[in-house]
């Protein structure tokens, strides 16, 4: 990441309480299935196990299904062979999508929900148990089990919702805190904030981590 200190992102965050989840559905809220933000006929799941993984193998000359490859898993630390239709890789949200719903994204319009899902800075190939044992949580209830891991896990979501204009609870700011101050120089990913949709319909360029 190559933004401003995650720290300072933090300071800028938002702090309030969770909304309550009403209305709250994955497809229809966020998007069916995963988009082509980048515009290069492969999809958001297939962009991110090419860019996550090694020992790639395709499906396809294009070069656009991954078959196989292999994970050094963030969450957890283990080497994963991966190979299509095997379960044991997701691609996990870093701010999951119910948890931007209830921390602001309700305020966003349709198209910045669906870049939201799609964004490769919110996206990460990830150990296929430990991404459901976080499920929608956030920082306070849940952390990478790979502690070397967890400040840019953290600086992640924290340049995540400072891109989508998302809040923090007190106790989500804190435990964001707490991480970082083990790692003062971890940086943010360097990110246009976006107005909210009552405003304007226009949206930041897309940012990698």
């Amino acid at each position: 990441m190559n933004g401003p200190l995650a720290s300072g992102a933090l300071a800028k965050l938002t702090v309030k309480g969770k909304a309550a989840a009403t209305g709250y559905d994955r497809n229809d809220k966020f998007g069916n299935g995963w988009k082509d933000p980048d515009g290069n006929k492969c999809d958001a799941r297939q962009d991110i196990l090419s860019r996550d993984m090694t020992r790639l193998t395709y499906k396809d000359a294009k070069k656009c299904t991954v078959a196989t490859g292999r994970l050094a898993d963030q969450y957890t630390g283990q080497i994963i062979n991966w190979k299509v239709n095997s379960g044991s890789v997701d691609i996990d949200h870093a701010v999951a999508l119910k948890n931007a719903w209830i921390s602001g994204a309700q305020r966003l319009s349709q198209d910045q929900r669906v870049l939201l899902a799609n964004d490769p800075l919110n996206l990460l190939a990830s150990e296929a148990s430990a991404n459901r044992s976080k499920g929608y949580k956030n920082a306070a209830e849940w952390l990478p089990p790979h502690k070397s891991f967890r400040c840019q896990y953290v600086a992640t979501q924290i340049s995540v919702k400072r891109k989508y204009t998302l809040s923090v609870t007190k106790a989500e700011k804190d435990a964001m805190a707490k991480v970082l101050r083990s790692c003062p120089k971890q940086k943010a990913a360097k990110v246009t904030p976006l107005i909210s949709a009552a405003k304007t319909n226009t949206i930041g360029p897309a940012a990698s981590k």
